[in-house]
């Protein structure tokens, strides 16, 4: 845990607006202030009377509202003297810890050693998703992610007939922190996981009731999570998030292509955007640490058909998540790539296991024999890759040569140390650390995301009326006030997406991907608040007057 914080404490101290981007901005940090002060008040923030587009924020799942740990973490961090972008720091943070922690405690629970658990809890915790979107843009996945290890851990202790009839308590509460969490993803990677334990386990024992205490207590945390998904499940009927585009479900696949990005991420092939064109991209949320794939590679050249009969499920269940990964699918299911950080758990748990298997089949030494040569082989062969297929992009140089010089380091050291040397052991941790840290520094972690430089002013009401009801008229945020284009402090007047409610501002507006029935869909509001142009024309021409539709809502200000 205190070597995730340290990499992550970092790539703070290089970039201070780190976890500062995007819906963060718009969206996170102004619902979580709202949520502060609901609890200031003494009554569950379920409503915000600050925004109509965005006031239920139960329903749209993303804020953990009936999170216990989410909530409890928010009321911490606003008791605090912080600015926004260090209570974004703050609120990612005590998140990552959580998921690093989950990640060691799954190793250490399959009797992985301190040193396998390390590595598997860097790359839960800091593999390239997590850094370049869940913990810098979209926190409703860190927010459910970070339980994943746990509810994995706790679910292999309910199938354990050695830990007595109540094991089934072991996942339930997991299992109801990841829900609740705010990332339906990470519900469907959890109905994954449960599915692939239990077919693991009737196969094993040949015992079908061997899997019933731990479908209990998934049922059971299920269960104290009906708040959460009950309230999306309403939230989404009638919604703008049931009729998408058919091309919406091809944005953000990960292509075949990409693959390689694992060991080298800044491997850069065409990957569909959200604007649906394909765009050469810098695949760095494929960044697993370096070590995890090169162990994997060098365990299928060392022991190829006997590795796969002993890590058949491991490996059954990777492929199964990488393929998924790939195929379009809708609703608030959309942007496959989100399978990523399952993707890069499970391949760390199996790099993990592969070389335990190898020491154990070859009876003595450790089983990291050789692995440091095939990572520098593979790193020279990645970076000629790259530069045969044109896959280099603008990041070539000079994380492609520190890639190879991390190779090259491993290959020393095992050439220098022999035997089961302890130095030795931790060597793929290292590479791991010094791997994300490299990339991170040479590619921009936040992969174009829009980035605003939102006034410190907007926890003050001022300039607006308290008692005025608004609509802001605005055109899309991400074209117009990125910094790029409006380097300038803003939002005091316009205010943004869900920003009104910093300061309790009364808004029609707000930030909602879901977009529910009844005023967003009638006004035709766009994810980040917006109202199209012809529709604001609309209002302001045809609908202004008495009687009509903006004086039935109440608008008594106009932005």
């Amino acid at each position: 845990m205190l070597a995730v914080l340290a990499l992550y404490g970092v790539l703070l101290w290089h970039d201070p607006w780190l976890f500062w981007n995007d819906d963060y901005e718009l969206s996170i940090l102004p619902v979580f202030a709202d949520v502060a002060r609901g609890w200031s008040e003494g009554h569950l923030p379920l409503l915000s009377p600050y925004s109509w587009i965005c006031s239920n924020l139960a329903g749209e799942f993303q804020y953990g509202t009936f999170s216990i740990f989410v909530n409890a973490v928010v009321v911490l961090i606003w008791k605090l003297p912080l600015t926004f972008p260090q209570q974004a720091a703050a609120l990612s943070m005590s998140h990552l810890a959580v998921l690093a922690a989950g990640g060691y405690v799954l190793a250490r629970g399959r009797n992985l050693r301190p040193a396998l658990a390390l590595m598997v809890a860097l790359v839960a915790a800091a593999n390239g998703w997590m850094v370049c979107w869940g913990a810098t843009d979209w926190f409703g996945s860190l927010g459910a992610f970070a339980w994943l290890p746990w509810a994995w851990w706790g679910l292999e202790r309910a199938l354990d007939p050695l830990r007595g009839r109540w094991r089934w308590i072991w996942p339930a509460p997991f299992v109801y922190l990841l829900i609740t969490g705010g990332f339906p993803y990470t519900v469907v990677m959890l109905a994954v996981l449960i599915c692939w334990l239990a077919v693991r386990s009737w196969s094993t024992t040949g015992k079908l009731a061997s899997v019933w205490l731990m479908m209990f207590g998934a049922a059971v945390g299920t269960g104290m999570a009906a708040p959460a998904w009950l309230a999306l499940l309403d939230y989404v009927h009638g919604s703008a998030r049931q009729a998408q585009e058919t091309a919406v479900h091809f944005q953000w696949l990960v292509p075949p292509a990409a693959l390689p990005a694992f060991f080298m991420p800044n491997w850069t092939v065409k990957w569909a955007d959200f604007s649906n064109r394909m765009t050469p991209h810098a695949a760095t949320e494929m960044a697993c640490g370096f070590a995890a794939p090169v162990i994997l590679l060098h365990a299928f050249l060392a022991r190829g058909r006997s590795l796969l009969r002993h890590l058949r499920w491991e490996f059954a269940l990777l492929a199964i998540v990488i393929l998924l990964s790939t195929l379009p699918t809708t609703n608030v299911f959309r942007w496959s790539f989100r399978w990523l950080p399952f993707v890069h758990l499970v391949l760390v748990i199996s790099a993990a296991e592969s070389v335990r298997y190898i020491a154990a089949e070859r009876k003595i030494g450790s089983g990291y024999q050789s692995i440091g040569s095939v990572g520098f082989l593979a790193a020279i062969a990645g970076a000629i890759a790259m530069l045969l297929v044109g896959a280099g992009g603008v990041y070539l140089w000079p994380l492609t040569a520190m890639m190879i010089g991390l190779g090259a380091i491993w290959f020393a050291v095992d050439c220098l140390l022999q035997g089961d040397s302890v130095f030795r052991a931790w060597t793929p941790c290292a590479i791991t650390f010094a791997a994300f840290v490299a990339t991170y520094l040479c590619v921009p972690p936040n992969c174009g995301v829009p980035r605003y430089n939102l006034d410190s002013k907007l926890n003050a009401i001022e300039p607006l009326d308290p008692q005025r009801l608004y609509l802001s008229l605005y055109p899309a945020p991400e074209q117009t006030y990125r910094t790029e284009r409006n380097p300038a402090p803003f939002g005091t007047v316009v205010r943004p997406g869900s920003t009104s409610m910093w300061a309790g501002a009364r808004f029609i507006n707000g930030y909602s991907p879901i977009r529910p029935s009844g005023v967003a869909r009638e006004l035709q509001s766009d994810i980040h608040g917006e109202i199209p142009w012809e529709v604001a024309n609309q209002l302001l021409t045809s609908q202004a007057g008495a009687e009509n539709l903006l004086s039935e809502m109440g608008v008594d200000g106009v932005i």
